[in-house]
């Protein structure tokens, strides 16, 4: 991980320069940031969380706000050779965002690289909110489990194609012992024949005078041997079609049992689920754009309160007033318990507003957390249309195999019968030969046609013989050829094995590795800041068996522990509602840490954004950042001016924007 940092923070530029208008309370600005820790120091109201909602937008975020007396903003950051340019216009009370910024999708940067104050990671912490959702959010899991599938799938292949072999591989002394014993059949055959033809030929020369006279004799016997040929042709291939339409019918009953198995699927409920699926997804969007209006809101009034005279100046006084220049600024800053509304002019005291801020983000948190059972409900919707699919096209497939069987064995059986009907007539042939060669037959060729016959049938018999060795050798040759592949396929199915173990534990490793970062680093910053009591803060990931849709599956819950100590140093353990406000945040920014580094964060977007560290004392601030520069090529935070004071002097510092 260490050198993957190094790797990272050598090849990002140097430098990067931003430039902005009329975002947050900023109408123009232009700032330039050095790799390494850049520090934006200032009292309240000095728009330094609006520069920062400026970096964010430019990266890609969508969590940014206009200034409120503009409708459009534009946030543009030269980085090396490359300009990344934001554009922000205010349409129907919704900020809508145009151009090409440095990020497509800012999803995870939004949870654990801009840690701002309403930073969803840091407050799910400060709430005890299940983390484990949080930090496996980035990860695709149903993408994974296909690809689980989809590898099972090949292994049970290679498994299928192994065991064929081993069966191949079984049946080879069989054939060899065949192949010799049809050679055997083939020597004792062709020795018969030997002593058939010579007979034969001994019997041709005695009579060879009277050849010419017995011409059509020869003639009718060769007809003859021509005919038997054939005909033996012919019954070879109506057994072989015999043989064929028998196996046919054997994979027929296996297509058939299994087109039993399966359904074809019902178009009414793919119907129905379709048509969930759109309402889900409507309902999705509609929550995503309250979400939306829902953050610009907060941030505005967030920025309300630590930036009042950047918001409201411009926006409450006429411009030609210039004597009344910072009226209700001079108002924001003289009386610190109240602030005017932005709606309706009135003095609010703070804690009104910061009232009405939680509220907008629990409302926020309960959006997030509704369009989150959405998202599982049209995950759980679309596998079950998959999975109908699926069912739907194997089952096509497989009536159209056993439609494909049925028209083979229609055509393999009239083919018997144009065959049958071949064989009866060179019977009748033959017949006919025969009782013509018995008319031609003198005393002198008195059993030449026995031994015509003889030497046919011999013939006949060898070729056969001869060609059932052929067939046996092509078997066995080709049964050799396939086992031959074995190790190549040993090889794949070892590979398929180990890419099927890392996807099964991939889920699993993730979450490991994110409960061993946070609790090392949790475990580092609590040596160093010493935090009294406090002994240690970390992570128990613990599993359960439980059903998702029709797969049973493991599920995780990340557990966060705290253990104290008393005076007389016994040990307790303790709860988050317990953690002081400052042991809280450090406990968020540790947790967003964890999963900026198990994400790879850094590879994405090499910015760091830290906000709102009041809570926690300057000098613990000044330990936080020095920790966290180790992990991040820029890290770029706000503090006050007396907070600013107890962080490294050589780090960039920028005090005016």
């Amino acid at each position: 991980m260490e050198s993957e940092l190094a790797e990272k923070k050598e090849t990002v530029p140097t430098a990067a320069t931003l430039t902005v208008d009329n975002i947050g309370g900023i109408d123009n600005a232009e700032v330039t940031f050095q790799e390494g820790v850049t520090v934006l120091s200032g009292r309240n109201a000095t728009n330094r969380t609006s520069l920062l909602q400026a970096v964010m937008a430019a990266l890609g975020s969508d969590q940014v706000s206009l200034k409120a007396d503009a409708d459009e903003g534009s946030a543009e950051l030269e980085f090396g050779d490359e300009r990344y340019r934001r554009k922000l216009t205010r349409q129907n009370g919704a900020i809508i965002t145009d151009g090409e910024p440095y990020l497509e999708d800012p999803d995870i940067a939004d949870l654990f690289a801009f840690l701002l104050e309403s930073n969803e990671a840091r407050r799910a912490v400060a709430r005890g909110d299940d983390l484990r959702e949080l930090i496996m959010r980035p990860v695709d899991t149903a993408a994974i489990q296909t690809e689980i599938e989809q590898c099972e799938q090949r292994k049970r292949s290679i498994d299928e194609q192994l065991e064929e072999l081993d069966g191949l591989e079984q049946r080879l002394p069989d054939l060899e012992a065949k192949r010799k014993r049809v050679t055997d059949e083939i020597d004792d055959l062709q020795e018969e024949l030997e002593e058939a033809q010579a007979e034969l030929d001994e019997a041709n020369v005695d009579v060879e005078e009277r050849r010419e006279e017995q011409s059509e004799l020869e003639t009718k016997l060769g007809e003859l041997r021509d005919t038997r040929s054939e005909l033996e042709r012919t019954r070879n291939r109506i057994e072989t079609e015999r043989e064929s339409i028998d196996a046919l019918e054997d994979e027929r009953e296996d297509v058939q049992q299994k087109l039993e198995s399966l359904s074809a699927g019902d178009d009414a409920d793919i119907g129905r689920l379709e048509a969930e699926i759109e309402t889900l997804q409507e309902e999705k969007a509609e929550l995503s754009k309250e979400i939306s209006q829902l953050q610009s809101t907060i941030q505005f009034n967030e920025q309300l309160l630590e930036e009042p005279d950047s918001v409201l100046a411009d926006a409450s006084e006429p411009a030609d007033d210039a004597g009344d220049d910072g009226a209700i600024t001079d108002q924001l800053l003289d009386d610190s318990e109240t602030v005017t509304c932005w709606t309706c002019g009135s003095s609010v005291a703070r804690d009104q507003i910061e009232t009405t801020i939680e509220q907008l983000r629990d409302a926020r948190e309960d959006r997030i957390q509704e369009r989150t059972e959405i998202n599982s409900d049209l995950e759980e919707r679309r596998e079950t249309v998959s999975t109908i699919n699926e069912s739907r096209s194997e089952y096509q497939q497989t009536q159209r195999r056993l439609d494909s069987i049925d028209d083979e064995i229609a055509s393999r059986n009239d083919r018997i019968d144009e065959l049958t009907d071949d064989r009866e007539a060179l019977t009748d042939d033959i017949d006919e030969l025969e009782t013509e060669i018995d008319d031609l037959e003198t005393d002198d060729y008195s059993g030449i046609l026995d031994q015509h016959k003889e030497v046919n049938q011999l013939e006949f018999k060898l070729e056969r013989k001869e060609r059932e060795r052929d067939e046996i050798d092509d078997e066995i040759s080709s049964i050799e050829d396939r086992l031959g592949n074995r190790e190549d396929l040993e090889a794949r199915r070892e590979d398929v094995t180990d890419e099927l173990t890392d996807l099964r534990t991939r889920i699993e490793q993730i979450e490991e590795n994110a409960v061993s970062a946070f609790n090392e680093h949790m475990e580092n910053l609590l040596d160093t800041l010493e935090y009294g009591n406090l002994d240690r803060v970390w992570i128990a990931r613990t599993t359960r068996e439980a059903r998702e849709g029709r797969r049973k599956v493991t599920k995780s819950s990340f557990d966060l522990k705290i253990v104290r100590s008393t005076d007389s140093g016994t040990a307790y353990e303790d709860s988050i509602e317990h953690l002081s406000e400052s042991e809280r945040e450090v406990t968020g920014l540790v947790f967003a840490l964890a999963g900026y580094l198990v994400h790879d964060v850094y590879e994405t977007v090499p910015f760091m954004l830290l906000d709102s560290l009041e809570a926690i004392d300057s000098d613990r601030i000044a330990s936080v950042i020095e920790y966290f520069e180790s992990y991040v090529p820029y890290l770029i935070v706000a503090l006050l001016e007396e907070d600013a004071q107890a962080v490294e002097t050589n780090h960039e510092r920028v005090t005016e924007i």
